[in-house]
């Protein structure tokens, strides 16, 4: 017996969907059923904004921000802490920080952890322009704000390595973070305490 198929189309919707994080087979189904339902009002709408997205954004050359300027608008803002740098692994960590409003520092996207068995080294991650960075001067502290996962631990440890190698002074977020969680995921007030009672790393 052959499984019920609505078209290629929709096949191909449902598949796409199926593929952001948090979206099973059957909640990729029911999103693209929504979607079909409210073409006028939910999915042109959409398909306009993702291509005008895909168009518009672009990766900040100098900490991997996501913005529609290059450097972003994190990286231009002259109000911002020039000298400290917040160490993150992916955007949305970026965001979550920003959205509590408790670092008024810079930022560098590391693009993921280390992870020997998905066979992740440092030169997969942009560690080496953190570096560069670091090793330009007028850097005070670098935050390393990274997952309480495994890999995470793991990569803070490497990072704080090579800035201790340049003499920069290097501090972690509290290990009140939940092990296993992951910064996108907390509340304001947590991140609030994790960042008040950092420590050197």
């Amino acid at each position: 017996m052959t499984s019920y198929s609505a078209g290629p189309q929709i096949d191909r919707l449902i598949q796409l969907l199926g593929k952001l994080p948090g979206l099973v087979p059957r909640s990729a189904r029911r999103a693209a059923l929504a979607l079909l339902k409210r073409k006028a009002d939910l999915l042109e709408p959409l398909s306009a904004a993702l291509t005008e997205a895909g168009r518009a954004i672009k990766t900040c050359a100098v900490c991997g921000n996501l913005d529609t300027a290059d450097p972003c608008t994190l990286c231009q803002d002259p109000r911002r802490e020039q000298g400290m740098i917040c160490v993150v692994e992916e955007v949305g960590d970026l965001w979550a920080i920003e959205r509590a409003g408790i670092f008024r520092g810079r930022y560098h996207v590391l693009g993921g952890s280390l992870s020997a068995l998905d066979g992740r080294g440092p030169d997969s991650l942009s560690i080496g322009k953190l570096v560069g960075r670091a090793a330009s001067g007028g850097i005070a502290e670098v935050v390393l704000a990274l997952n309480a996962t495994v890999d995470g631990q793991a990569t803070a440890h490497y990072v704080a390595e090579r800035m201790h190698e340049l003499n920069v002074p290097v501090t972690r977020l509290a290990h009140g973070l939940p092990v296993g969680g992951e910064l996108g995921y907390l509340d304001d007030g947590t991140l609030n305490a994790a960042f008040k009672a950092r420590r050197p790393a």
